[in-house]
């Protein structure tokens, strides 16, 4: 579900500020270079996203475009960037909160030779399982937009051909740690495939780690024994 709306603040003050946070941090881990790739969070009907051109390391807040879900500037002197459809799309058709749009290295590289890259770590199941590849489209386009939009039917996660890669979170401090993951597994499958074919898990495989973290209530915080 999107966040809800902050009516009392239309430039998405707090967003803008996470945003710049986390485009700095995608360009340290290497996963952006220079202009390439984009970043936003949406909150009720506003989205705050990274504008076309600027130099991710270096965002600050107050470059960040913010605009409606019909895609009108609201906020911010330098337009949105061209991949704003892609974004709103997201949004629109699986309810996230943050979306990320990388280059990463690993990532765009299996872009440009799989179909789909398989789920080869359990780690995978936080992108839902395989991870797969839209069709390749211009950048920019309605057509890669409705690609990748597809390709996200019940994943957090997909690659676009010859392109990068997307993810998306209920927030961008999510969507990020997503995008981080995503090369991650896309690294581990390169390092495996040069070793020998890498093993999948299978559904069965996948079905006993979901039923695992659940049991054991996987990535809560608990009291120690003894205490309340």
């Amino acid at each position: 579900m999107a966040p809800a709306s902050t009516a009392n603040d239309p430039t998405l003050e707090r967003e803008r500020e996470r945003i710049a946070a986390s485009a700095r941090l995608l360009a340290s881990e290497g996963l952006v270079l220079g202009t390439s790739g984009n970043v936003s969070e949406r909150s009720g009907e506003l989205v705050a996203i990274t504008p076309t051109g600027a130099v991710l390391a270096e965002l600050e807040p107050g470059q960040i475009a913010v605009v409606d879900m019909e895609g009108t500037q609201v906020h911010g002197e330098l337009a949105p960037t061209s991949e704003l459809d892609l974004h709103l799309g997201i949004y629109s058709r699986h309810g996230a909160g943050g979306v990320v749009h990388t280059h990463s290295p690993m990532a765009t590289a299996l872009s440009c030779v799989l179909d789909e890259v398989p789920c080869v770590h359990y780690s995978m199941l936080l992108l839902g399982g395989a991870v797969p590849v839209s069709p390749y489209e211009t950048f920019g386009t309605p057509e890669l937009a409705a690609g990748v939009i597809d390709s996200l039917e019940g994943r957090t996660a997909a690659l676009m051909a010859n392109h990068g890669a997307v993810t998306h979170a209920g927030d961008v401090e999510q969507a990020t740690e997503l995008a981080l993951l995503l090369e991650w597994a896309c690294g581990v499958y390169w390092h495996a495939q040069a070793v020998g074919p890498p093993r999948a898990l299978s559904a069965d495989d996948q079905q006993a780690v979901i039923t695992a973290a659940l049991e054991r209530g996987y990535g809560k915080t608990k009291p120690a024994e003894g205490e309340s």
